[in-house]
């Protein structure tokens, strides 16, 4: 019995088309405003930091294109009953981590690099699971960048020294946060 299916090859052809259009436009139409915006002020202070706008802009291509193809797994129902318990779980964690990262922002020195890491790093360890059956290596690759970018400690010790010339940037990104809480998207 011949294993084809046009369904499974339009979603490849999905997947790769979208990951060769990466760009701002084509994440609007997968990640609504507030989260764009939430993404600029990641690319600004990622620029900020490292001083290399090209860094800066792979790291954020490499999120966008990773964001759009689980959005194309999930809207072709592409993962099983386990890795639907995943992404239960990658959500309740990325939650954990957006009420964290505003908690530390909203009370000035509490925040704690070793707490921030961590939640990003099981973040990272929940979506490698949930993809590993459905991403190729590159994909892989992609999200470690990403995660390791920005749970970084000097990254985060910058982006939360009081004052500093990155508190503009988390101040925004916590306000996008809490938007995102509120609206239950987060």
């Amino acid at each position: 019995m011949e294993s084809f299916s046009t369904k499974d090859m339009a979603m490849k052809a999905q997947k790769k088309i979208l990951c060769h259009m990466a760009s701002k436009s084509m994440a609007q139409m997968f990640i609504d405003d507030t989260s764009s915006e939430i993404l600029d002020e990641f690319y600004r202070v990622s620029k900020k930091h490292s001083g290399n706008r090209t860094e800066a802009e792979k790291v954020i291509k490499d999120l966008i294109k990773v964001v759009v193809k689980v959005g194309v797994l999930f809207r072709h129902e592409r993962f099983s009953k386990e890795e639907l318990v995943l992404a239960q779980d990658f959500k309740k964690k990325l939650h954990q981590g957006a009420m964290t990262a505003i908690s530390f922002q909203e009370v000035e020195f509490t925040f704690d690099k070793t707490v921030m890491t961590e939640l990003l790093t099981d973040c990272r360890d929940i979506l490698l699971k949930l993809v590993e059956k459905h991403l190729t290596t590159k994909s892989f690759g992609r999200i470690q960048h990403v995660f390791n970018h920005y749970s970084d400690p000097g990254l985060l010790t910058n982006l939360y020294t009081p004052k500093g010339p990155l508190w503009p940037n988390l101040t925004n990104i916590c306000n996008g946060l809490n938007k995102l809480v509120e609206e239950g998207k987060l």
